[in-house]
């Protein structure tokens, strides 16, 4: 049992941590912008301050696994190794999609969370009592709407969208008139989620516990990769 747990959250543009000691949780939510680099560790050491909390007793450190931001998930995973080893402690990896749902798994329905994945793409999982259904999704508008009609086929059902791209999911459902008119937008759906990361990690760690030279997971190939592999191509 881990009594004490640090979780960094930024996989999109806010910096969310959250630290449970016993049974005492603190949090901590920074709108980064591009300046997770700069602000990740200062924002760590004003959390231990702010919880007059030493971090040289931590017996666990956690993260988002992917998907999400790539420079994001480099910077939390890179900065929750170096405190795992730093530190002789485990690193434990959470999907990231899983950590923006499990806020609503008591919802009466279909809970969708949403990441902006460019180029009018989302990253998407659905979840169904707490429990995801089918594969993460890297999916366009259209394919989304297929999925969600398919998992309510049976009988209507009530779907809430969440996550830092669910409003632009449901503002595309919104403008193209869907077929499907029962779903709404989680008030909360741009905060960071280091609470519900580290909850979950509380709950079992058994199958998070990441091997020290793992990575984040990627979807798919950062642009940066895409572009040098056409310039590869054309030479």
């Amino acid at each position: 049992m881990y009594k004490a747990i640090l979780a960094l959250d930024t996989s999109h543009e806010l910096i969310s941590l959250a630290l449970g000691s016993g049974k005492e949780t603190w949090y901590l939510e920074i709108d980064a912008g591009q300046r997770h680099s700069e602000l990740l560790m200062e924002a760590v050491d004003s959390l231990c301050k702010l919880s007059n909390f030493d971090k040289s007793t931590l017996d666990l450190v956690c993260c988002m696994e992917g998907p999400g931001s790539f420079t994001g998930l480099r910077i939390s995973y890179a900065s929750a190794k170096g405190i795992a080893l730093s530190l002789g402690i485990p690193l434990a990896a959470v999907p990231s999609l899983d950590c923006m749902a499990a806020h609503l798994s008591s919802f009466p329905g279909i809970v969708a969370a949403v990441m902006d994945a460019k180029q009018n793409r989302f990253f998407c999982s659905l979840n169904k009592n707490g429990r995801q259904e089918g594969e993460i999704l890297d999916a366009d508008y259209s394919t989304i709407l297929h999925k969600l009609e398919s998992a309510g086929s049976f009988q209507p059902e009530n779907i809430i969208l969440t996550g830092p791209g669910a409003k632009l999911l449901y503002m595309q459902f919104m403008e193209k008139n869907s077929t499907i008119k029962n779903i709404i937008l989680d008030p909360q759906y741009k905060q960071g989620r280091a609470r519900e990361l580290l909850e979950l990690v509380k709950n079992d760690t058994i199958n998070k516990i990441k091997d020290p030279g793992s990575g984040p997971l990627y979807i798919r190939k950062s642009d940066a990769e895409i572009n040098r592999e056409s310039g590869r191509e054309k030479r």
